[in-house]
């Protein structure tokens, strides 16, 4: 019968032992880290900058926003970021503005009344920062939104190329990438965006 030995394990060897898996769980932390925020990206919600004065005076340039991507169906009045048709993958681009009809609606601008009509009846508007100017953005005042697409304006109408321009014109639902919900910078305009 032999006798039951104690065998020593070096000191050296436990700790190399314990900081191989101490990496290798720093490795797996970050690797759930990256993969976690990538799926919010991609998925639920996106962080994107203000750049200009289109949204004036609801949103502001350099402002920071945090927009929701799952599930969204866009509704009158919501502000949304987009990719405009000039975008490209080498180029992206990308527009924040306030929808202002929806797939099937009519939408009519009269500059004289300083009023927008949507199915005929004038929409109520308190963000707009001063009276419209009559600027000729295309051929027409009048529109009706195609299928799947949406109809937008800035807030700061005399400074914003929108969906009255021929070079943005309708939006496609496919090109919206979210509704902005919350503004995040600066700290002391923090909180959710109508």
């Amino acid at each position: 019968m032999e006798d039951n030995k104690n065998i020593e394990i070096p000191e050296e060897a436990t700790e190399g032992k314990s900081m191989v898996r101490e990496i290798a769980e720093w490795i797996l932390c970050i690797v759930i880290a990256v993969s976690v925020a990538l799926f919010l990206k991609t998925f639920i919600m996106t962080v994107a900058q203000v750049d200009g004065a289109s949204m004036l005076n609801t949103l502001h340039d350099k402002e920071r926003l945090i927009t929701w991507k799952l599930g969204y169906e866009p509704e009158r009045n919501d502000i949304v970021i987009f990719q405009p048709r000039e975008s490209t993958p080498e180029n992206k681009k990308y527009f924040v503005k306030r929808v202002i009809a929806t797939e099937g609606q009519s939408v009519q601008i009269d500059y004289d009344q300083n009023a927008v009509f949507v199915d005929g009846e004038k929409i109520d508007e308190p963000y707009i920062p001063e009276k419209m100017l009559d600027i000729t953005y295309g051929s027409t005042d009048y529109w009706i939104v195609p299928e799947d697409h949406v109809f937008v304006m800035g807030d700061n109408r005399n400074n914003s190329r929108d969906s009255r321009s021929d070079s943005v014109g309708f939006v496609s639902e496919d090109s919206i990438e979210g509704k902005v919900i919350f503004r995040f910078w600066p700290l002391n305009k923090m909180g959710i965006v109508k």
